[in-house]
């Protein structure tokens, strides 16, 4: 008999830049593993991880989006045809039955790291 626990995968971080690398409301393009991912960081110092890839307009390219906020939640703008992504949800603010993939991220040592499974 199995107790029910269910054990999470291990996680592999992915260090893919310095902190101070990236340059505050912008973004830059990173490989983790074979995901293209585009890490933000925002004016409060906080940092965040998205898939690269525009649903839209299906090239890669959001980490060059514009980098704001909406109603006090951080997004990024699709440089493309403008649509808004939620950098915490990867939710589109413009059509909510689309959403880009979000990365756990976070800072070590003053390296950015992006985890996947």
């Amino acid at each position: 008999m199995t107790s029910g626990t269910v054990t999470a995968p291990a996680r592999t971080w992915t260090a893919v830049c310095g902190y101070d690398d990236l340059v505050p409301e912008s973004g830059a393009p990173a490989l983790v593993g074979t995901d293209q991912v585009a890490v933000f960081r925002t004016h409060d110092g906080a940092v965040y991880a998205l898939s690269n890839h525009d649903p839209f307009s299906t090239a890669s390219v959001l980490s060059r989006g514009i980098v704001g906020s909406r109603d006090g939640v951080p997004t990024v703008a699709s440089p493309m045809h403008k649509q808004v992504f939620d950098l915490r949800t990867g939710a589109c603010l413009d059509d909510p039955e689309v959403r880009v993939t979000v990365y756990p991220v976070r800072v070590r040592a003053g390296r950015v790291e992006v985890g996947s499974a």
